[in-house]
């Protein structure tokens, strides 16, 4: 038993741990699910002789008609809505034809010709450096489809061999940024590792507390080194103990929260705006996740800590959607991803950080989690130690076992 319980526990969590995070980042491409992509066709030039509709259509219509079923969801709208839906995070990049781009395509075959016809791909860095670069590598595909389609089209008229040289790909792709961030905001995954900070402070505060009220109430040895104490016990139920140990992470977690904010801000240079809000959410993100701590410890004891890590990290960073987009995993992360606090806290923080704050970036979901996480872990943390006291189920600790009599 002395070697078989702890190989037990270590395998198992070194094969869950590999195909959660393994499973979730193998082959975005593949696991494509509905990837919100804009595309604007502002084309208002005539369709070109002998075609009922102008090429801006034409083209609108092969996109959309092209990308595998349910792999990309192509949303046709206008420029200002594309707009309004970059800044709001809702789209992770868009497709614009120009209101030209009839009247160019068509002058290339004429001696009226001036300039190549343009197609602009927009990214949004916001959403995350991958998600922006999977919907500009979908959206610089379909441009370039379109034009050797659109090539094929003009070459057919009887053009000479130089022009048809040129008409063979007749479209030049423009990759613009739709949506700045700041310089200082690591390609989009500042978010990402301020969060991953905000949630490693409250777990490792949470345990932190657990442990040293657990010591200091007599009912967990204190071993620093070769130093070794037992403090006496005191006789305290399981629910006042939980009181003390939430009371004590609502006070730390003001310091941790800050000390996190000074360090990214202040020191590094974090880009960041609305910062006493960014301070609120923090905290109140950071408690969330400390009182969860706390709850689970209480509910299971010892091996509470192993599963808190599961709920609070292994679980929560493969179904986060801040390096990799949920869209973009199997459907078991979209699932977590629902629920999971570090999407919920994640999507918050890039409202805060990229999206001027605006609530239907993310920040209204985030808000809702974080009280749906307060009452969750308040409900379910007294609701167990409860039940143990009601039981009698007191928390004993081994006494010392005094020395026999010398003999005389």
């Amino acid at each position: 038993m002395l070697w078989l319980v702890p190989s037990v526990l270590a395998a198992l969590v070194a094969l869950g741990l590999s195909l959660l995070y393994m499973g979730s980042i193998l082959d975005p491409n593949g696991n494509l699910h509905r990837l919100p992509v804009a595309v604007v066709n502002a084309d208002t030039g005539a369709p070109l002789p002998g075609q009922q509709q102008n090429l801006g259509a034409q083209v609108t219509g092969a996109v959309v008609a092209a990308s595998p079923a349910g792999s990309v969801e192509w949303r046709q709208v206008g420029r200002a809505e594309a707009q309004d839906q970059l800044a709001s995070g809702k789209v992770y990049g868009v497709l614009v034809i120009p209101e030209d781009f009839t009247a160019s395509v068509g002058a290339l075959t004429t001696s009226g010709a001036t300039s190549r016809p343009t197609i602009t791909v927009l990214t949004n860095p916001g959403v995350g450096s991958l998600g922006s670069s999977l919907a500009s590598q979908i959206n610089q595909n379909a441009a370039h489809q379109a034009s050797l389609t659109i090539g094929k089209q003009l070459a057919a008229t009887g053009a000479d061999a130089t022009t048809r040289l040129l008409l063979a790909d007749p479209v030049t792709v423009v990759v613009q940024v739709g949506h700045p961030i700041g310089r200082h905001s690591g390609l989009g995954l500042s978010a990402f590792y301020y969060t991953l900070l905000l949630v490693l402070a409250g777990f490792i505060g949470g345990n932190l507390v657990h442990n040293g009220v657990d010591t200091a109430l007599g009912y967990a040895d204190s071993e620093i080194g070769p130093w070794h104490t037992r403090r006496p016990t005191v006789p305290i139920d399981r629910t006042r103990t939980l009181v003390l140990k939430m009371v004590m992470t609502a006070g730390i977690s003001v310091l941790t929260t800050s000390m996190v904010m000074v360090a990214c801000v202040v020191v590094l240079g974090m880009d960041a705006s609305h910062i006493p809000l960014l301070w609120i959410f923090s905290y109140c993100a950071c408690l969330a996740v400390g009182l969860g701590v706390q709850a689970i410890n209480a509910a299971f004891g010892s091996i509470g800590q192993l599963v808190s890590m599961f709920v609070f990290i292994a679980l929560a960073l493969p179904s986060s959607g801040a390096t990799i987009p949920l869209e973009a995993t199997p459907a078991f992360y979209r699932f977590l991803g629902a629920f999971e606090p570090m999407r919920q806290l994640s999507a918050g923080v890039r409202a805060i950080l990229y999206f001027d704050a605006r609530a239907d970036a993310g920040l209204t979901r985030a808000w809702i989690m974080i009280a749906v996480g307060f009452a969750a872990a308040l409900a379910f943390g007294f609701a167990m130690t409860r039940y143990y006291d009601r039981k009698g189920l007191k928390r004993l600790t081994p006494q010392p076992v005094e020395a026999p009599p010398a003999e005389a």
